[in-house]
Parts: C-alpha cells; structure tokens; sequence
C-alpha cells in the first residue's frame, strides 16, 4: 500500500505546484501606483477589477464624485463603488455610477463614507474585497460589460444600498417585484450626439423599502419608483444582516443590449466565486501569454502587475448582439455601426510601448483596433489622438499613423493602407477644431518654415520633433506600400528635427519664426518650446534618425558623452514657463538620476541609444537599473503616470530584453532582460525564448548571443523572426563585453546610414 501511496502522493503535489505555477494572478496588485497626489504622483493608478480590455471597469472610490482622484492609497474612506473608464487623473471620468452600502440611510458622499484598513482589502484583477471598520464587507468579481457584487451586512443590523447617478443627467427605474433596478447615466464630456449608458442591476433578494434621490441636495424620495434629471440615484433596504449578491451589466446601445449583456456574461453564474473563477481563467490565459522563471517574487509581482496594468487598454466600446456579432454605439457620429471599436487611450502616451506590446501579444486585436481607427476617421473627421471616448485632441503629435505603419511592418494587414495614408495627409495638412493633437497646430508654419516657430506656438520644438517622426512613418507606410505620391509628400519633412537642432549648444532649441533662437536658453528650463519637459529630454526625440542626429553632434563620441551626461548631470529644475514645480519635475529630482525623468514619456526611449553608436553595454546597464531602481509592485510602484499602460509596458518590454525604439520599423532594441527564462507564448501557438541562466541582479550584461543556435551579434530583435518562434540565447556577466555588437550591421534602424 505504501509503495502504491507514494508515487500517488508525488503525482499530487507535483500538480499542485503545476496549478500553482500557472497562477500568475497571485502576484498582481492592483494597488500598485495607488498613492498619488496632485503633487507627487506614483502612477495615478486606481485598484481596476476587470478583466482584460473590458469596457467597463471597477473601483472603490476614495474621492468625491468628479475627482480625478478615484482612488487615494493614503485616505482612510471610501464612499462608493464605481463603474469606471478613467484612463488618467488629469481627465474625467465618463459612463459612472456607484453603490454604496451601509446600515444607516446617508446618501450625502460625504456624509456615507465608511472608514477602512488596507489590512482588510484585497485587490486582485479579478476580485476586489474590502471591508469596513463598521464590519459592512463588499467583494467585486468582473465581466467584460458587467460586474458580479456581494454585499454583507452585520447581523441584526439594517441593511441598505445606495445607487448614485454621479453628475449630468441620469435616470433610474425600480422594478420592486423583481428586485431589480434599470436605468441610464450620461456623465461624460466630448461626445458628439447626446448618448446614455444603460445599466441593469439584478439583486438575488426581496426589497423591503426603497426610493430615489437625488444628489444635487441629498433629496430622498421615499417609496418613488423612477426619477430622471440631474444626479438622481436610487435607494434599497433588505432585510437586517442581509448577504445580497448583485449583478449588474452596463451598455452604450440600448436597455435591451444592456439586459443581453447581464444575461451573455454573468446569467449562468449562480454565485460570486464562480465569476470570480471565470475572471481568474480570462486573466491567467492573458498573462501566460508571457511567462518568466528565475527571478524573485517581487520581480514576479512587479512584472505581472505591470503586465496586468499594460492589459487594460484601450478598452473595447464594442458589444456582441444578439445574432453574436460586436456592434456599437459611435462616440463620434452617435450612431450604431457593425464592428470593433475600441476607446481610451492617449498615442501621445501609447504609440511608444503600449501598442507595440499589444502588436506582439495580442495581434488579432490590435489588427481590428488599427481597422477601428479608419472606421473612426469616417465618423469624426478626424483620426483618434486622444480618445476618452470620443476624440479631445490632447497633447502633441499626430501619432494615429505610427499605429498603422507599425502594423504594417509588423504583418497586420487588416486595414486599407491608401485610405490610411489619405487621413494622416489630411491630419498633417490641416488644423482640427478641438485640441492641439487634433490636426496639426502650426501646420502652416510647419509647411513653409519646416518647424513650428516659438513663442507663436507653445511647446512647439516638441511638436516639430513629433511632426517628423510622423512624417517618417506616413513615408514609410507609402514606401512599403508603394504609394510614390504620399513618398514625395513625406520624404523631405521627416528630416525637420534638424531646423530646431542648435550646433552651438548641441541641444533641440526654440526658434522664432525670424529663424532666431529662442534668448536666455538653459536646458535645465522645463515648458516653453518643450512638452512637460526639458531640453534634456526632448533631445533625443528623434526616434528615425539617430545616427542623423549622431552626425549632427559631431560625432558617437559627442553622443555618447552626452548620453552619460543625461545622468552625471545634477537633478536640478527650472520651472520656466509653468511657473512651479509640477508633478514631473518633483518626480525627477525624487528619482535622483541627474536629468533623467522616467516618470514622463519624452525620454523613455533615451537608454536604449547607445546601441545606435557603438556602445550598447551601457544600454544594458540602464535598462535594468531603470527597471530595478524606478518600478516594484507596490502602491508607490511608478516613477510617475502611468499613462494608459505605458509606463507599464516600457517595463514589460524592457523587462523581456527588448524594446520598441522606433515603432514602424518592426524592429526591437535590445537591453537587458530581467529574468533567466522568458517564454512568449504568441498567439500563433509558437513560442519565442529569452534563455538568459546565468542572470542576476549584478550579471546585467550580455557576453554573447545566439539565435536558433547561431551567433547573434545585432543590437536589435526582427518581429519577424520573433513571430517565428524560437530561442535567444544570452550569456550574461557582471562585466560589459565592450567588443560585442559595434559593426555597423549590428546597428538599429536609422534613416543615415
């Protein structure tokens, strides 16, 4: 018997550590970046309960309704849980709603808060549960367009929810009889057409009293059954010591999609737990996607968490009818059309890591999600820059064809690229109606002078930098498409980051449109011709050209002596134009890295150049103290914004060895990878290995490379032969291998050759 138990009894727990193993969302926190504050922010983050890419997602929400701060690690309250899309602070939030449970009637948000400990909070992708000082506990489980909730009540004491409509206009329907609540909220700003977000909320108890409110005064309608206006809600009490399980389901099409959507996602389950279980699969199938070996558990927390956090957008605007196929409500045209669409997210922001992580982990989406981007030119007029969810406009640069060349380059040919080519033209040529990244602000200065003259426009050097890199990629679409018209166009205006280069300072400069440079320059002064930065960050903005740019300098020396300068440098600001320190500036001099600031886009991309001039050990070096010094998994876990998942997937890439330089030309620059053994498990069922055994935290360096079993020289990864699947080998050692990789075929892409 023994001898029968044994082997039993290893077969056992060998499958329970394979089980183990393959939960990956054990090491998420979804507190991660969670302690922000206006003025010093750790990622501005809030604890997402969704699952990957879902339209809706959820929070517990410490602020006040219209804050764009959800969700604050150090408060102490919460007064609701939120249906949510916000994909920064800095916007608002659209489509919210939220309950809120308690044993007395408050419905005032600042009055019903309840007090809580994060030792009594659980915050994971796929449940979120919390609960009280005054023992009232909430659990969270996701649907794609829905949520399943479960609120306990003490025993004996009464038990009551309240549904607040948020602000703007709202409606809501009590069906008392089938203990269900239906309604609609439209708070949101940029919308084209009036539109509403439908709900239907379904309670597993009988109500024995209920009403509507409405929370401009804090108005309570006893007994009432529907209200509509601005900021009404609706209130229930079940029985004393109630435990009420809530599923609600939420759609931008209709009552009745609304009412399909509860009944597709979360009809069959009966409980909680088994959402719960369905949640965890969705998110454990997502994350395998990419699983790393040899690295310590915080490594594993922070990469997962980060990987969670780079998984959420954009997120899908589209529903599945009833004949099961995706439909939606336009937030351009106000109409329904047939097909994808997908919201949220800032390219300013995202065209540098975060689509091209999804380009490689996820291409049959980001394939309807470039398609989506046409569908949406023809509703709007205009290609997305910022969609949240229509189109606002914000920031810099015209990056929408970033997306699409890089989708090209990588084999996703799921759009027309002629039709492509014709909207960047009309984006490059003309000037939108709502912000500076719709259309093109300076367009006509940029056409004659070939750069955006300062003080005419603000942060003008920062956009003739982004103008070119996109002018590069409208070339290069056209290049690899044969489309000679949109070549001509294009060919000379992606070389006008040269009209801002100053040889005499060596640094990108303001210019008037006398063709002067800007007086008093210091490049340690933030704002002015620059976007949230400085003359040290925007520098580098020259994402097609570097060796260009390396010849503009004077040289790889004058390069790479100001690459190390970035970080020698003291860490010191001018405010310049804003006035103050603004958030970015703080987090600079807090990272205590000379002029590096991480915590901001513009000058992500800078560690990875030394491989452009023949030092790349230094690339490698950076890459992992960056990751190592700036990112862990905790609620202080980002250097800064996070950014719609961009600060994320800089370290998700990074952390595979590689990173996305000059998204359009399927190339990867490589780093340092962060783990001994890395499998990316693509989705055409191959699987591309990072075999790195002998890394550790001080063995950073990579002695020699082979792929497929031959030896790999390059500085840089192919897509194509990443989608083919196989192996990278690394040998790696605490010291630089100062010999390796200095050919000039070695070298990443670069329009100079």
């Amino acid at each position: 018997m023994k001898r029968r138990l044994i082997p039993f009894t290893l077969a056992l727990l060998l499958g329970t550590a394979q089980a183990q193993e393959k939960d990956l969302v054990q090491y998420v926190n979804t507190l991660q970046g969670t302690n922000s504050k206006h003025e010093l922010t750790r990622g501005n983050t809030y604890p997402t309960t969704a699952l990957p890419f879902g339209m809706h997602t959820w929070t517990p929400q410490t602020g006040r309704n219209g804050d764009g701060w959800k969700y604050q690690y150090f408060k102490e309250h919460i007064r609701g849980f939120q249906q949510a899309h916000q994909c920064s602070s800095w916007t608002r939030d659209y489509a919210v709603f939220s309950f809120m449970p308690m044993s007395t009637l408050v419905v005032d948000e600042n009055k019903r808060e309840a007090k809580f400990s994060h030792a009594n909070e659980v915050a994971k992708p796929n449940y979120y549960k919390v609960q009280f000082d005054n023992k009232i506990t909430t659990e969270i489980s996701p649907s794609e367009r829905g949520a399943h909730l479960r609120f306990t009540y003490p025993k004996g004491e009464k038990s009551y929810l309240v549904l607040d409509g948020y602000n703007r206009t709202s409606g809501v329907q009590i069906h008392s009889k089938e203990n269900k609540i239906t309604g609609w909220v439209s708070n949101g700003e940029g919308f084209r057409n009036n539109w509403k977000s439908y709900f239907v909320i379904q309670f597993d108890q009988p109500f024995k009293s209920y009403g509507t409110w409405q929370n401009r005064n804090n108005v309570i309608a006893a007994d009432s059954l529907s209200a509509e206006g601005r900021g009404r809600g609706a209130y229930i009490e079940f029985a004393a010591g109630a435990k009420v399980q809530v599923k609600t389901a939420s759609s931008y099409i209709s009552m009745d999609q609304a009412e399909l959507n509860l009944k597709t996602e979360l009809g069959a389950d009966k409980t909680l737990e088994q959402t719960k279980a369905k949640a965890a699969a969705v998110w454990n199938k997502s994350l395998a996607k990419i699983q790393v070996e040899g690295g310590s558990k915080a490594d594993m927390e922070t990469f997962y968490s980060c990987f969670f956090r780079a998984s959420l957008f954009s997120r899908k605007f589209y529903e599945i009818g009833p004949d099961g196929k995706p439909y939606y409500f336009s937030p351009y045209d106000g109409q329904v059309h047939a097909g994808y669409i997908y919201t949220d997210t800032g390219f300013w922001d995202t065209f540098r890591a975060q689509f091209p992580l999804n380009a490689l982990v996820h291409p049959e989406m980001h394939g309807r999600y470039v398609a989506s981007m046409i569908d949406a030119y023809k509703q709007c007029g205009w290609l997305p820059s910022w969609s949240f969810p229509s189109e606002a406009g914000s920031m810099i640069g015209n990056h929408a064809i970033s997306l699409f060349t890089d989708a090209w380059a990588k084999g996703l040919r799921t759009f027309d690229p002629n039709e492509a080519l014709a909207a960047y033209h009309h984006e490059a040529m003309n000037k939108g109606p709502w912000g500076p990244a719709n259309g093109r602000d300076g367009v006509k200065e940029y056409n004659e002078l070939g750069y955006v003259p300062y003080p005419k426009y603000r942060e003008s050097t920062a956009k003739t930098l982004e103008y070119a890199y996109d002018d590069y990629c409208g070339y290069e679409l056209a290049r690899l498409t044969d489309n000679k018209k949109y070549m001509d166009i294009f060919e000379k205006p992606m070389y006008n980051y040269k009209n801002v280069y100053d040889p005499s300072t060596r640094f990108m400069r303001g210019k008037g449109i006398d063709g002067q440079w800007t007086k008093n320059f210091d490049p340690i002064e933030w704002g002015g011709p620059f976007t949230e930065g400085n003359a040290w960050h925007y520098h580098w903005s020259v994402f097609q050209d570097t060796k260009g740019l390396i010849n503009l300098m004077g040289g790889e020396k004058n390069f790479n002596a100001k690459l190390d300068s970035v970080f020698s440098e003291p860490n010191k600001v001018k405010v310049g134009t804003y006035g103050g320190m603004i958030h970015e500036m703080t987090e600079m001099v807090m990272a205590n890295m000379g002029q590096y600031a991480h915590g901001n886009q513009p000058i992500q991309h800078m560690v990875y150049l030394y491989n452009y001039a023949g030092q790349p050990w230094k690339s490698q070096f950076h890459a992992r103290n960056v990751m190592t010094k700036l990112y862990d998994a905790t609620e202080n876990g980002y250097p800064g914004d996070e950014d719609q998942g961009q600060t994320s997937s800089w370290y998700v890439l990074s952390a595979l060895g590689f990173y996305s330089v000059t998204p359009g030309t399927g190339e990867y620059v490589m780093g340092s990878p962060m783990f001994k053994k890395i499998t990316i498990n693509l989705e055409n069922g191959k699987k591309f290995v990072i075999d790195a055994a002998a890394n550790t935290k001080d063995n950073v360096y990579i002695q020699s490379a082979s792929l497929n079993g031959k030896v790999y020289t390059k500085n840089f990864l192919n897509h194509s032969d990443l989608v083919k699947g196989g192996t990278l080998k690394l040998t790696m050692s605490s010291k630089p291998n100062e010999k390796r990789g200095l050919s000039l075929e070695d070298r990443p892409f670069s329009l100079t050759k």
